[in-house]
């Protein structure tokens, strides 16, 4: 007998719905669901039919934890053909999200992270429940917030997008609705009612959402919002870190003792991402950045050590090589964001 498909596609009511099913790996994104995923939305796009795109998920146990990172880690050990591969075809999926012609509603009910990310955020409408914890946790993997991360982190209000993806900070819908993350609370309990309102009625969905909303109260990182600004405002890891230590309170000493325990190559990296994708002009432009970084980080000491420390050993101790700040090298820098040869970029559909 054969098993469910890991994405579910159909149409209902003039909703294209898009379901993830895989439960047992939190619906952890693989290669055979990114194009899944890009078929169905190819398909519907000028299917007069499809009026919008709800994407949710199966299961009671979170929307999308992420990427294959085993898979990604087992390719990086050898030649990552694999993992280019699977980026190629999520990023494609990423960017087609970004730029598709009809309305997209994803319902981030539960865990969200890394690769749940990329296929949430560039929906217009994200909604968020009591369930929702967002985080982009890759430096303390070796890895960096790819999957967009490059544009909508630097994007958010200030300077909380370099903090959440330095620490890898996780928040709560109160948070992520008052930073712009997600653009809607609906309690839990609520989204069977509006799943059916959104297929009986799919367009415009603003007043479906608005008649079951919630009401959140206030974010608990509203009172750290200067603090953050002020510290995370800098241009290199170092001043950061000088900035933290200096400050001296028990907030930003905490952030410090998070921050040391992350791969120092992952930190810089990922500050240089941020600080050049809020530079960039399309989506595009910063998914070509993020595929050169995601061929190469992966196949690197601190990549494979962190999934190592994290994923499968779990002893949550990784060896960072280099295993400071000092380390890490405007030149190493410069060799993983370096331009790829010709025709090897990465392109959108």
């Amino acid at each position: 007998m054969s098993e469910e498909p890991e994405v579910l596609t159909r149409v209902e009511s003039g909703v294209g719905r898009i379901t993830l099913n895989r439960p047992k790996a939190l619906h952890a994104l693989n290669h055979a669901m990114c194009d899944l995923m890009i078929a169905a939305l190819l398909d519907w796009q000028d299917d007069a039919a499809v009026l919008s795109v709800l994407i949710d998920h199966a299961g009671e146990r979170g929307f999308c934890a992420g990427g294959d990172i085993r898979m990604i880690a087992e390719s990086g050990a050898g030649d990552a053909s694999a993992a280019k591969a699977f980026f190629h075809a999520e990023y494609r999926l990423n960017h087609l999200l970004f730029d598709y012609p009809k309305p997209v509603v994803a319902i981030v009910d539960g865990i969200v992270m890394g690769g749940g990310v990329g296929i949430s955020e560039p929906a217009g409408i994200r909604i968020a429940t009591e369930r929702t914890t967002y985080a982009m946790p890759e430096t303390g993997i070796g890895l960096f917030p790819d999957v967009g991360g490059g544009w909508f982190l630097p994007r958010l209000p200030g300077f909380t997008g370099t903090w959440l993806a330095l620490t890898g900070a996780r928040l709560k819908a109160a948070d992520t609705v008052a930073l712009g993350i997600h653009t809607h609370f609906v309690p839990s309990d609520k989204l069977p009612e509006l799943k059916a309102a959104l297929g009986a009625f799919p367009t415009p969905v603003n007043d479906q959402i608005t008649s079951v909303a919630g009401d959140l109260g206030p974010a608990p990182t509203a009172a750290h919002r200067e603090a953050i600004d002020r510290l995370f405002a800098h241009d290199t890891v170092e001043a950061i870190f000088a900035a933290l230590e200096a400050d001296g309170s028990d907030w930003a000493l905490a952030q410090l003792k998070t921050l040391k325990t992350k791969s120092p190559q992952s930190l810089k990296v990922t500050l240089r991402q941020l600080r050049t994708g809020a530079t960039l002009t399309s989506f595009a432009e910063n998914m070509a950045m993020e595929y050169r970084l995601g061929g190469r980080v992966v196949r690197t000491h601190d990549f494979q050590e962190g999934v190592r420390a994290v994923i499968i050993d779990k002893d949550n101790a990784p060896h960072w090589s280099p295993s400071d700040l000092a380390g890490v090298t405007d030149a190493a820098l410069d060799a993983l964001f370096a331009p790829l040869p010709t025709g090897e970029e990465w392109t959108p559909l």
